[in-house]
């Protein structure tokens, strides 16, 4: 960044803070998530269609009965109400709405950047490779997730630890 000016700099300093906040929201998020036990609650990985959450009772009784086919619920949290799966699921959709926001914010910055040219030709491969790197934890959560819809319902360690791991990459 040394053959940049001041406005140059200034411009990528406040988008990769405001990256920056936006990442520590996310590790704050995931350890609360992790703590009241909510990352199970969303059982499907829906990328696109799940940025809403259920916006009516009928929606919600069928996200609800969807979580009551799987192990979290049946020996975990059997008999738990609809308002407190609401409680939990909240958490959860936070994370992986949080995680959509964090990829836009940088995708957009990124983009208004390079067509404004106002990023160094040096610092475009390290950027692409931080989007990639951000996708892949996206991947990687659902994949950790993943581990504890089956039989045994609580993720794998080894799983968390990466997805920790790249958070903090």
């Amino acid at each position: 960044m040394r053959n940049t000016d001041q406005s140059q700099r200034f411009a990528i300093t406040g988008w990769l803070g405001l990256c920056c906040l936006l990442l520590f929201c996310m590790v704050v998020l995931g350890g609360v998530t992790r703590l009241t036990d909510s990352g199970l609650s969303m059982v499907r990985w829906e990328p696109v269609s799940g940025v809403l959450p259920p916006l009516n009772q009928a929606a919600w009784q069928v996200e609800f009965d969807h979580y009551r086919q799987f192990p979290e619920y049946q020996k975990i949290n059997a008999g738990m109400s609809l308002d407190r799966f609401k409680t939990i699921f909240y958490f959860e959709y936070a994370h992986r709405l949080l995680g959509r926001v964090i990829g836009l914010v940088f995708a957009a910055g990124f983009a208004w950047l390079w067509f404004r040219q106002r990023l160094p030709y040096s610092l475009k491969p390290h950027f692409v490779a931080m989007f990639v790197l951000g996708g892949m934890q996206g991947l990687l959560g659902w994949y950790m997730v993943k581990s504890g819809l089956v039989d045994l319902p609580h993720v794998s360690q080894y799983r968390l630890t990466a997805h920790l791991g790249l958070a903090i990459l």
